[in-house]
């Protein structure tokens, strides 16, 4: 954490999950102030009523701004002093962006444009954008927003020296227990005595923790190369084996089933987090796949006599074929999150 000492960190968005998990994180450290910028102020006061209770003594370094991406102005007014941000404001719910697509618009990708123009005039050192899984051959409004995105802070760091500001994107796929996710409304039917429902049980799904998406835009914020896109290897798993794993931990008295209701609108049966196009020019880096910025200019006669570069052997990285958790495996990874920990206390 030496790159944060005395630093002024800002996580637009920050009320949210991302947010607070930052928060915990870095609060204890040497850190010099976190801002969290988001428009709901009941979120910002619970969370500053949260911190103040549960870590007294470094409390003070939270300093929260209401305002919102899609304006500029707000976002400039709060990007005073600031040497890095984590941009993680967004539209996320796939049916909602279905149903309200420019909203999504508003918020993924002109929101982003603000941050990014904001940030470049303020001189911030290094900007971290939060995409998805979605953004990859995308089908929904949401995955479309957050492909452009993806495409703005690409074209963004091509106009800025790294130097000065750098640009990556971390893309990453389902945060379990995230706000808005599955797993605590299964929770939650379970103790109603209900049965829990699924959309496709053969459908798959990226799985990690909110650490781990700490630690992907850690990573990203590390070692990626201005314009990058930082990708995980994360395992996945059937949203029936996800679901049979949150039963046998939370139903003990096996009252609940499962109840299939379909695929809602938007969703795909399978995420990918990495293209097969993308795969042509992506770097293994162990834990992690970085795809670098293709950093041609518009003046394409000059490639014409140049051939085709030997293709990256890697192929699509996909939810069907990486690395298949079993439920044994599923109830392993709940029982390392702290909400689970929380829930099973409550039992």
């Amino acid at each position: 954490m030496s790159n944060f000492t005395g630093k002024t960190l800002m996580i637009t968005g920050g009320t949210g999950s991302f947010g607070n998990a930052v928060l915990n994180r870095f609060l204890k450290t040497d850190i010099g102030e976190i801002r969290v910028f988001s428009r709901d102020e009941k979120k910002q006061d619970d969370m500053r009523h949260e911190f103040q209770s549960k870590m007294p003594e470094v409390s003070e370094k939270i300093k929260f701004f209401i305002g919102d991406v899609r304006d500029l102005a707000s976002v400039k007014n709060a990007i005073h002093g600031v040497d890095y941000i984590f941009h993680a404001a967004a539209l996320k719910q796939v049916p909602s962006c279905e149903f309200f697509p420019m909203e999504a618009v508003r918020t993924n990708v002109i929101g982003t444009d603000n941050v990014l123009t904001a940030a470049i005039e303020a001189g911030v050192k290094n900007v971290v954008c939060l995409s998805t899984d979605k953004a990859a051959y995308p089908i929904n409004a949401m995955g479309i927003s957050k492909a452009l995105e993806e495409r703005i802070s690409v074209a963004k760091s091509r106009t800025v020296s790294p130097e000065k500001t750098k640009i990556c994107c971390t893309r990453y796929g389902n945060v379990m227990c995230s706000r808005g996710s599955v797993i605590p409304l299964w929770i939650d039917q379970i103790r109603r005595g209900e049965d829990i429902t699924i959309t496709d049980p053969n459908m798959t799904r990226f799985i990690m923790s909110l650490e781990e998406a700490v630690d992907l835009v850690l990573f990203a914020f590390e070692h990626g190369v201005s314009g990058d896109i930082l990708v995980q290897k994360a395992p996945a798993c059937t949203i029936e084996t996800q679901a049979k794993a949150v039963l046998e931990l939370f139903d003990k008295e096996h009252k609940c089933g499962i109840k299939i209701i379909g695929i809602r609108h938007g969703e795909k049966s399978y995420e990918t987090l990495l293209t097969n196009e993308e795969c042509a020019n992506a770097e293994d880096l162990g834990n992690f796949y970085r795809v670098p910025c293709d950093n041609r200019n518009l003046n394409y006669d000059k490639y014409f006599n140049q051939g085709d570069k030997t293709r990256n052997p890697l192929s699509e990285f996909n939810s069907n074929n990486t690395e298949r958790l079993n439920v044994e495996q599923v109830k392993e990874k709940l029982l390392t999150l702290q909400y689970i920990q929380e829930e099973l206390s409550k039992e």
